[in-house]
């Protein structure tokens, strides 16, 4: 069997710099009926843990290590099995929900993860925070790449708070993203889904708002 895209929507609230806002994440399941790979498992693990229904779980992928994202990872992983991935550019803030802990896996820019007879790969696209990672499948649904909150439907992710940087993360959508075919399906970490050749206007858009 192929590998198919799931998608779970959860609840929860993020907070960073004394802030603390509701919000609502998106999980996304790579995978077949055997084995899965969870990307950003979100607010709810019991939610979760029914979405992959006792399928093997080859690895937990993280975009980033802000709290709305990381917050219920252990929970997760706990019920789940598989193994926590996360580019340790994120360590602040992965330290603030975990501290003296880390990732079994520190990934960096690259690096490959297969399941189902899919391969996905992790593009480091610091901005939104340090060490934000986006994965790209190339041969599944005429490509798809999740971009966690990097790149939405609507332009770039935020970058007024802590950790992050407008300067960066456009230089990481505009040299890293946009190099992906205009038609690629882009899977965010909140809200609708997009592509990459419908979001090039929206940051040339950002751009000159901010200048």
């Amino acid at each position: 069997m192929s590998a198919r895209i799931e998608h779970l929507e959860t609840s929860g609230t993020f907070s960073l710099d004394g802030g603390t806002w509701e919000v609502d994440n998106n999980v996304w399941i790579v995978g077949d009926d055997q084995e899965v790979i969870v990307i950003d498992p979100a607010h709810d693990a019991e939610a979760v843990e029914k979405k992959v229904a006792g399928r093997k779980v080859v690895a937990i992928l993280l975009t980033h290590a802000h709290d709305d994202h990381i917050g219920q990872v252990k929970e997760v992983q706990s019920r789940i099995g598989g193994s926590i991935h996360l580019n340790w550019e994120d360590k602040p803030l992965w330290e603030q929900v975990y501290p003296g802990t880390e990732p079994d896996v520190k990934i960096g820019d690259g690096d490959t993860f297969t399941v189902a007879g899919t391969t996905l790969q992790a593009i480091h696209t610091p901005g939104h925070s340090p060490g934000s990672t986006c994965y790209y499948v190339k041969d599944l649904d005429g490509g798809v790449v999740f971009s966690g909150d990097t790149l939405f439907n609507g332009g770039p992710g935020a970058t007024g708070r802590s950790y992050s940087s407008f300067d960066t993360i456009v230089d990481s959508i505009k040299t890293k993203l946009f190099a992906l075919p205009d038609d690629t399906t882009v899977n965010t970490g909140h809200g609708p889904s997009t592509t990459i050749g419908a979001e090039k206007p929206n940051v040339e858009e950002a751009i000159k708002n901010a200048e």
